[in-house]
C-alpha cells in the first residue's frame, strides 16, 4: 500500500506558508511565482490558521470585487483545514479529498508540518502504480505463452 510518506519522499517536503495579515494581492503574487494552487496560512509560531487556494480567491473576488486585493488573506482563507499523517494510505487520502471536495492536504507528524500533497500528486502516484501493475501482468502473460 502506497503511503503519503512515499509521495513526500519523491516530491519533497516544501510547504509554502503565509502570515494571516498579508494581503490577498501578496498571496496571489506568491501563488503565481511558485506555480502553486494553495498556501497554508500560519501564525508566527507556525501553527496552521487556515489555507487559501485559487478557488477561495475566485469566490471572494466575486463577492468583494477589486477591493479583495487589499484585504488580509485571513478574510478569505478556509479556516477548517483537513490534515493527514505520513502513514495514511494514498487511497484513503484520495477518498477523503474527493468526498470533502478539497485539493490540498497538509501532512503533520507528531503535530509538526512535514509536507503537503495535492490531489494531483496522489493521482500521479496512483497512475504510476497502475502502470507498474499493468506491466507486471503483461510480462507474466507474455512469459506464459
Amino acid at each position: 500500500m502506497m503511503k503519503i510518506a512515499d509521495i513526500l519522499d519523491n516530491k519533497g517536503s516544501t510547504v509554502h506558508t503565509v502570515l494571516p495579515w498579508l494581503t490577498v494581492a501578496e498571496v496571489v503574487e506568491r501563488l503565481g511565482r511558485h506555480g502553486i494552487g494553495a498556501v497554508l496560512v500560519c501564525d508566527e509560531n507556525h501553527a496552521i490558521q487556515g489555507i487559501v487556494s485559487e478557488r477561495d480567491i475566485v469566490r471572494a473576488l466575486r463577492k468583494h470585487g477589486a477591493q479583495l486585493l487589499t484585504m488580509p488573506v485571513s478574510e478569505v482563507m478556509t479556516r477548517y483545514v483537513q490534515t493527514a499523517g505520513p502513514d495514511e494510505t494514498v487511497a484513503h487520502a484520495m477518498a477523503r479529498m474527493t468526498a470533502g471536495r478539497y485539493r490540498h492536504l497538509p501532512v503533520l507528524e507528531h503535530g509538526k508540518l512535514v509536507g503537503m500533497v495535492s490531489i494531483g500528486d496522489l493521482v500521479k502516484h496512483r497512475v504510476r502504480e497502475m502502470e507498474l501493475e499493468t506491466g507486471v501482468l503483461r510480462d507474466a502473460l507474455i512469459s506464459r505463452y
